[in-house]
Order: structure tokens, then sequence, then C-alpha cells
């Protein structure tokens, strides 16, 4: 719990010193946003990626068609804290631990980009299927990798030692 409060808090400290910053709404957000864009137009998509002038968010669009925010939440990066803390709350040696964390963050952020890209190709071809993509499909993706990489690290797990009973005889 206490790794993850830390993360919490350090992540936390960032958003606010990158509120007056060149990227909005933040600069990790900034880069999930340009790099899904640069994904959505090499799978051959017209996608463009527009802050918004008002509000911390970024406007992605598709062809001219606005279909969705890209907002702080979708970078990510509390995913991954909560990842981590899991990680480092049953860790095992420095390093498988730590090689364990950041294959799994990689991952998780690669498959985050891959899941913004296909969820707005999906919201471009099926825009009345919103709330069930959006709310449901794509975020089970997301926590449904966190949860797989979870019972992954649990199995590499070592069984601790158990006391050897006596015997009676």
């Amino acid at each position: 719990m206490g790794s993850y409060l830390v993360m919490s808090l350090i992540y936390g400290g960032y958003l606010q010193w990158s509120k007056n910053g060149a990227y909005m709404p933040d600069s990790i957000t900034y880069t999930v946003a340009k790099q899904s864009n640069a994904l959505l137009n090499a799978l051959g998509y017209n996608a463009q990626v527009i802050p918004d002038e008002a509000l911390p968010i970024l406007k992605l669009f598709v062809d001219g068609e606005y279909l969705a925010n890209i907002i702080e939440g979708c970078n990510s990066v509390s995913v991954i804290i909560l990842f981590a803390a899991f990680i480092i709350a049953f860790a095992e040696g420095f390093k498988k631990t730590f090689f364990f964390m950041l294959a799994g963050a990689v991952l998780i952020y690669t498959v985050n980009l891959v899941r913004i890209a296909v969820l707005t190709i999906a919201l471009y071809k099926f825009p009345e299927q919103q709330d069930f993509l959006h709310g449901v499909l794509f975020p089970a993706m997301i926590y449904g990798l966190v949860f797989v990489l979870w019972m992954l690290w649990i199995r590499t797990l070592k069984p601790k030692k158990q006391p050897h009973e006596e015997q009676v005889d």
C-alpha cells in the first residue's frame, strides 16, 4: 500500500507541476496522444490530434470527424502505478522484480496505445456502440492485461519454506 501511495503522490506532484507546461494536459498524455495518432495514420486512417483551447484535453479526429477526447486518464500511468504496487508488494529479489515491472510497464503502455487506436477505429465505424466500447470493452482490455500480468508474477514466485514440524513417534 505504501508503494502505491508514494508513486501516486509523485505522479500527482508531476501533474501539478505540469499544469502550466507547454503540453496540455501534461507531457505524458500529449505523447500518448501523438503516438496513438501516428499509429492510426500508420493503419491508413487520416487521424489528427488537436489540443483544446479551453480544456486540458486533446481532441482526436479521423477524416475530420471528432471522435474522442484524450485526457490525463488515458495515458496508462495510473494503471502502471497500480500494477507496479502489486509487484512491489510481492517483490522477490531486486533484479527479478525490477525487470518484471519494467517489462510489464512497457507492455501496458504499448497495449494502451493500441487500445486507443482500436477504440478510435471502433468509434469511427460503430458510433452507436460508444458507451459499451469506451465504458466496458476497452477498460476490460487494459485491466484484464494487468490481471494476467499479476497472475504471471505470482506464478513465478518461489514458495516460502515452512519450518519443519517435529516428528513424533
